[in-house]
């Protein structure tokens, strides 16, 4: 498991918007999420401001499988 300061600094975006779904999921999901998920998670972090935006926005959908599904969990934990 990543260190939770560490990834509540990765956390930190460009926008507000971004700073919030993250953060919402870290905070209810992240260490109840399986391993797999919690990779996933920290990958997903990685990912540029400008590719991350739509996708949590629900205006693109991630290539790969296992983000597809770490972004809608994130969507389901932040109010619409």
């Amino acid at each position: 498991m990543a260190n939770l300061s560490q990834l509540r600094w990765q956390c930190r975006r460009g926008t507000l918007e971004l700073d919030l779904m993250l953060m919402r999921y870290l905070e209810a999901s992240y260490e109840g999420a399986s391993p797999d998920e919690q990779t996933w998670f920290v990958e997903l972090l990685t990912l540029e401001d400008n590719v991350l935006m739509p996708l949590l926005m629900g205006e693109q959908q991630a290539e790969i499988e296992s983000l597809r599904f770490i972004v809608k969990k994130i969507r389901s934990v932040s109010p619409s």
